[in-house]
């Protein structure tokens, strides 16, 4: 599923053109994670959702790439990366690190008077103009991120009994928070799409931070809360997955019928 088009585009996994989609997920990883946290997504979808997971460079098939050191040039180069894909109905989901780039994307594809997602959905992360500056205070050391991953949740035992796992993991978390810290928010116009933001409820993001995704939203706002930690995505993936495909489902008809009639 994540073979990679390496001499085109190594951002975006092979297209499976077997069904037309109607619409198109792209889909973007949370700090330390790769596209595969994604791989059983595809499979629990409908036929009319064409899921597009994000490889970033640094990790899984891009490992011997180095990591990204600028928040923004990464949401530039995807921004480019995606852009002979998104003449049809898209979406994008980000978690964690992944919604503040999946953010940047909506906003720079508007900047460059490209076309603009059907709808934005962000998981798990405070919004941009809300970010917590002590979140990642202190997380620079191995001891420290070790501690963070287990109190975070969602990583697999077997990457703490594998040293060669577990220093691959250290050091892209350590390269991703890099990132994360260099994030500053500038203010934007809100975006013309509506904006549905996933959390959990057992999370230890303030609940005052997510609702100021609504800041950033110039249509429709929505908050789901699901039962779960910073991970409830892994826990909660059937209820995940039903929600993005109701939430999809209502916005393609909603834009259908605004559509105006041909002639």
């Amino acid at each position: 599923f994540y073979l990679l088009l390496s001499n085109k585009n190594p951002w975006l996994p092979a297209r499976d053109l077997s069904h037309e989609a109607k619409l198109r997920l792209f889909c973007l990883p949370h700090a330390g994670g790769g596209a595969s946290m994604f791989s059983q997504w595809s499979s629990q979808l409908p036929d009319w959702i064409e899921l597009l997971p994000v490889q970033l460079p640094g990790r899984e098939q891009r490992l011997s790439q180095p990591a990204s050191r600028n928040l923004l040039d990464v949401v530039h180069t995807l921004g480019e990366s995606i852009l002979s894909l998104v003449e049809e109905p898209f979406a994008l989901f980000g978690h964690s690190m992944g919604a503040l780039l999946a953010y940047g994307m909506a906003a720079r594809l508007r900047d460059m008077g490209r076309p603009q997602p059907h709808m934005l959905f962000v998981s798990g992360s405070a919004a941009p103009s809300m970010r917590d500056p002590e979140r990642l205070a202190g997380l620079d050391n191995d001891r420290a991120l070790i501690a963070d991953l287990r109190q975070q949740g969602g990583t697999p035992q077997e990457v703490f009994e594998s040293p060669e796992l577990l220093r691959l993991t250290l050091d892209v978390l350590a390269a991703d928070y890099r990132l994360c810290r260099r994030f500053r928010y500038r203010g934007r116009a809100p975006l013309a799409h509506p904006l549905h933001v996933l959390a959990g409820r057992d999370d230890d993001i303030d609940s005052t931070r997510l609702e100021a995704w609504q800041q950033m939203a110039g249509g429709a706002f929505s908050l789901s809360w699901f039962e779960g930690g910073h991970f409830f995505i892994r826990q909660q993936q059937a209820q995940v997955l039903a929600t993005i495909e109701r939430a999809l489902g209502r916005r393609l008809e909603e834009v259908s019928h605004a559509a105006p009639a041909a002639c």
